[in-house]
This record gives structure tokens, sequence and C-alpha cells, in this order.
């Protein structure tokens, strides 16, 4: 069996540089919304609480914390911004007066967001939306001069459930031109090509088993010369995938997603179950650095 080398990478952020490539980097969610699809949205805890669980994250070993204010789950309306910065920035400001040397990322396809937070201390943009939801992103980005993760979306999160499927052998294709796109996007906006990570977007604008189809061949993702992000954590498709075996949670699945995303070359995974996800980096990291090359007769 052989397994994706991964390119190494050092991804420059807004004050400092990360090392991607000779491990895996285990990125911890913070939900601060009421309507998470992953049930674990804090937007009704006190600050106090939603504070210690983002200090437990990057106690407990996260590389990068990453908040969020606004879910996008499928169906999701929009909120303001000023409703998303007022969950928000309250708890980016303690975290980062508390950890001053945490690196923080912050989930969000609005600019006047952005600003906000990178005035804050954020280190990464999160646009899930690959800048296409705010006009003003990629300057926005380009200007704060922040870490990039740049998604494949597909529509907007109300039209998911009705989008027409998209065949098998198209998902992978589909998701190299989009992501090819918005990598043109970027670096016309003046963001430079080492400040950015790429996403394929599972669960965005793809349903069930397309998702799988993009796991299959999530190592083609490489082709773009960028690093890659696997957000797979606690997805239902997963879950649809373990209901026969009467799975009472998405956790396992997320943990063999993940493997498989970090055996076919992904350098960051982006979970909500921190210490089993190191766990499982730990030895998908192992195997991939004993592995003898692939040999051609």
């Amino acid at each position: 069996m052989g397994f994706v080398t991964r390119i190494p990478f050092d991804w420059q952020l807004r004050t400092r540089s990360l090392a991607l490539g000779e491990r895996t980097l285990v990125m911890a969610v913070v939900n601060l919304t009421p309507d998470s699809f992953s049930g674990d949205g804090l937007a009704g805890a006190a600050h106090d609480e939603a504070v210690k669980i983002a200090l437990q994250r990057i106690d407990g070993g996260a590389d990068i914390l990453d908040l969020g204010a606004e879910s996008t789950r499928p169906g999701a309306l929009p909120v303001s911004t000023d409703a998303e910065q007022a969950r928000l920035l309250p708890v980016l400001e303690t975290v980062l007066r508390e950890r001053p040397s945490a690196v923080v990322s912050v989930d969000t396809y609005h600019a006047s967001t952005a600003r906000a937070a990178t005035r804050a201390g954020a280190e990464i943009i999160n646009d899930v939306s690959g800048l296409l939801w705010d006009s003003e992103m990629g300057a926005a980005v380009a200007e704060l001069c922040t870490g990039l993760i740049l998604m494949h979306t597909r529509g907007l999160p109300t039209e998911w459930r009705t989008q027409p499927p998209i065949a098998a052998e198209d998902v992978v294709p589909l998701v190299l031109d989009g992501l090819d796109e918005r990598l043109t996007a970027a670096r016309g906006a003046g963001i430079l090509e080492n400040r950015i990570v790429l996403d394929p977007g599972f669960g965005f604008g793809k349903r069930g088993a397309e998702n799988f189809a993009l796991l299959a061949g999530f190592e083609r993702l490489s082709e773009l010369r960028r690093p890659l992000l696997a957000g797979l954590s606690l997805k239902g498709f997963l879950g649809a995938a373990v209901a026969p075996l009467n799975g009472a949670t998405r956790r396992n699945a997320t943990m063999a997603a993940n493997v498989a995303a970090i055996l076919a070359g992904a350098h960051i995974v982006r979970v909500h179950n921190l210490q089993e996800t190191r766990e499982a980096a730990a030895v998908a990291d192992a195997i991939t650095a004993s592995a003898l090359p692939s040999l051609s007769f």
C-alpha cells in the first residue's frame, strides 16, 4: 500500500509562520453559535464558559483554535455582522489575553468581521465561501496579511438540500476546477500564495456519497500545489455510513475519515474532538513516515 508524501510548506500568517507537512496540525473548533450542526454551539453559554472551553482546547494541544460565530449548516440563514461580532470578539479578546501565543483562526465570510477579528489578534481567516459571499473579503485579507483558508463551496446553505446531484466521477474534477478558480481570484485580489491553505469543503454543496467520492480522490488535490485542510468532523455523511451499525455518535467515523485524509495528503484537520484526533493523527503520521517509496517496474 502506498501513501501520499505531503509537500512541505511554510504557511505565512499575520505575525508568524507555521511549518506544514512534517506532522498533521490539528485545528480545534469552538462554535459560538446557537445552531451548530454538531450540537456544540455556545452562543447561549456564559462568556466565561465559552472562554474556558477555548482555553481547554489550546491547553489540550490544539495547534490552531478556530472560532466561529455564524452557522453555515445546511439550511442556515445568515446573521448580521453586528450579531456575529457580538458573539465572537469578547471571546477572542479574552482568549488571546489569557493565551497570547495561541494561533487563532476566525471562521467568517464577512470582511468587516475579518477586520475586527484581526485587530483583536486573529492570525487566520477561514472563509467557507472562498471569497464569494462578500465582494470585499479578498481585498481585506490582502490588506490584513493574515493566513487564509480558502474553501470550495457550491452554492448557498439554503440551496444545498435541493441542488442537483454530482456524478461520483465528476466530484473531484469539480472541486479541483473550483479551487483553482478561487486561487486565481485570491491572487488577483493581492493575496500572496504562501498565505493560502485549501479546503475542499466536505458537506458544502456536496451531499451523501458525493463526499466519499471527494475523500477517495483527496490525493488529487495536491495537484494544486498548496497545503490542504480536511474538515470532516461529525459530518452527516459519516453518520449515515455508520447508522446501520447502530453507531451512537459520529466520533469514531470521524477518526477513520481523518486518518484517510491524512494518508491522502491532508496537512491540517479541523475537529471537534481534540484528544482522539491527536492520537489518530499521530498514528497516521507514523505510518506515512515509515512508508517505503513506491517501486515502479
